[in-house]
């Protein structure tokens, strides 16, 4: 009989554990989504004072990476736009 007791007692507490993890998993859901309305609304901001926000976009990708990485990407991109013709004489100076 206590082993019995044991089981329930054991997927009773897997039962709670499991409800806390989807509980805070929600909870985090939720704030990320207000996160994401407070950053969709800066960038409204950034637009209305005439910013460009596909280019802000760009620059907050470019810090997040480091300077290597971000080197490495450069050369990628002047190399496949040489490659396609896409940089005049004049932009390669």
């Amino acid at each position: 009989m206590a082993a019995a007791a044991t089981t329930t007692n054991n997927a009773g507490f897997a039962q709670d554990q499991l409800r806390t993890i989807v509980e805070r998993i929600e909870r985090l859901e939720e704030e990320k989504a207000a996160l994401g309305e407070d950053i969709r609304e800066v960038y409204a901001e950034a637009k209305g004072n005439g910013f460009d926000t596909k280019v802000l976009r760009t620059v907050v990708r470019l810090r997040k990476q480091d300077s290597a990485e971000r080197a490495e990407q450069e050369a990628l991109l002047d190399l496949y736009l040489h490659a396609l013709g896409m940089v005049t004489a004049e932009a390669a100076e």
